[in-house]
């Protein structure tokens, strides 16, 4: 996953019949400007709006069922999942989509198309980093014999277990970490589905207008009806790419392990719901813990640090690296009443710098920049400090675990986001530039 923003590089065009409309509908996607998100237009119609695809725009799902659709009083946009799958699973962060119709088209039943016309307009890497959401507790939410599941992990992945007795599909379960390739490959081909005994209750509720034996597979008890899978377990995969669908309402790029159990759309939006709700929570009150932090074999204590980066006391500011990979690094800053700077700064009432916080932060970045093979006995200068923002005081006593990751790196300059964490709580974030030069 990369840690900018990107939207598309050209304006791109896809039309075909809506799966439950039945209605010709057509999309025009084109790029837009970081922090923008995913924006549908109408315009078949003369009121309109753009609309957002966010968790907070969602219509009822019993009202809609089957589907997953945005909208307001005056505008709605119905089945955008597999849309929305195949732009979150591809990593576009930014798009506007001109929609004429009511629904997106149904195409052949599966996100593949769209990821070919994503990969056709190309891939634009935006000036902006990613939003992105660690989740740090478990969530679980149980309704109807159906559960989903949401835990703390380092990487995006998604595990399904959908279970139909006494018929082709039987148990499946399939587990995909969720990257571009493998989605492409693995998740995107797979079609929607229904059971044979569902047809005439789907068509008495008037949806499935647009489905044939084409673009959705009628299962029996024993066969795929004028069909046949392009997978032996197609429907579980069909499920996890309707999942990444409705995971895109969050708005974010969210680091998790989802497992659903047999969940549909409205279990799964009460999930996303519950994690944006957890985002508000922790953005009023500054409370949560860093992301995902393994304690690797790899680290290096203060002996090992002064044999990377050129800094002494009473300037060396951090005192233990406790993780350091190709990408990231975590270090330990132990704050004490015998501190330098505590002398004469605030006295009597001891608070560390908030320069010297940045420049412990810094510190790290420079280990994770010159640890690298190539930039070894070189030196890391500063090339800009932005988005700084201090959160919490820090005070003697405090233990700062700080986080750096590569945000962008080339051959002598390195982009780096940096936060600064006591006891689970952030207290200082900023982005960092470097420069890596010849002593």
């Amino acid at each position: 996953m990369g840690n900018f923003q990107k939207t598309i590089e050209k304006e791109v065009e896809i039309e075909g019949i809506g799966l439950h409309t039945g209605e010709k509908t057509k999309l025009i996607l084109k790029p837009a400007p970081p922090n923008t998100g995913i924006i549908f237009i109408r315009r078949d119609i003369e009121e309109t709006e753009p609309i957002k695809a966010d968790i907070d725009n969602l219509l009822d799902t019993n009202k809609f069922p089957r589907r997953t659709s945005i909208g307001n009083e005056k505008v709605q946009i119905h089945t955008i999942e597999h849309l929305l799958s195949a732009l979150y699973a591809m990593e576009i962060d930014n798009i506007f989509i001109e929609i004429y119709g009511s629904e997106c088209p149904g195409l052949d039943g599966s996100c593949f198309e769209f990821v070919e016309v994503i990969k056709k307009a190309g891939i634009k890497e935006c000036n902006e980093p990613k939003d992105i959401f660690y989740l740090k507790e478990p969530i679980y939410i149980s309704e109807n014999n159906s559960h989903i599941i949401a835990l703390p992990s380092k990487e995006f992945k998604i595990s399904y277990t959908l279970d139909y007795p006494n018929t082709l599909i039987n148990s499946q379960f399939a587990s995909f970490i969720i990257t571009p390739e493998i989605y492409e490959k693995e998740i995107s081909p797979a079609r929607t589905f229904c059971l044979k005994e569902e047809v005439d209750i789907l068509r008495n509720m008037g949806l499935g207008k647009g489905s044939n034996y084409q673009n959705t597979l009628i299962i029996d008890k024993d066969k795929v009806l004028n069909n046949e899978f392009r997978f032996n377990d197609e429907p579980v995969r069909h499920k996890i790419s309707d999942l990444i669908g409705d995971i895109a309402l969050l708005g974010k790029t969210l680091i998790a392990h989802i497992i659903g159990i047999k969940s549909g759309h409205s279990i799964n939006t009460k999930l996303i719901r519950k994690i944006k709700e957890l985002i508000k929570k922790e953005k009023i009150s500054g409370v949560g813990s860093p992301s995902y932090i393994p304690i690797t074999g790899h680290q290096l204590e203060i002996e090992d640090i002064e044999k990377i980066i050129p800094h002494r006391y009473p300037f060396l500011l951090i005192d233990k690296i406790i993780e350091l990979n190709e990408n990231k690094a975590v270090g330990i800053k132990n704050v004490t009443i015998n501190e330098w700077f505590f002398e004469g700064h605030f006295p009597g009432k001891p608070v560390m710098p908030g320069v010297l916080i940045i420049e412990a932060m810094a510190q790290v970045g420079g280990v994770l920049m010159l640890s690298k093979e190539e930039n070894k006995g070189k030196l890391a200068y500063f090339m800009s400090v932005d988005r700084v923002k201090f959160r919490r005081t820090v005070r003697p006593g405090d233990q700062l675990l700080i986080e750096v990751e590569v945000v962008k790196l080339r051959s002598k300059v390195g982009q780096i986001q940096a936060k600064a964490y006591i006891d689970g709580k952030i207290a200082t974030e900023a982005l960092l530039m470097f420069t890596v030069v010849e002593p």
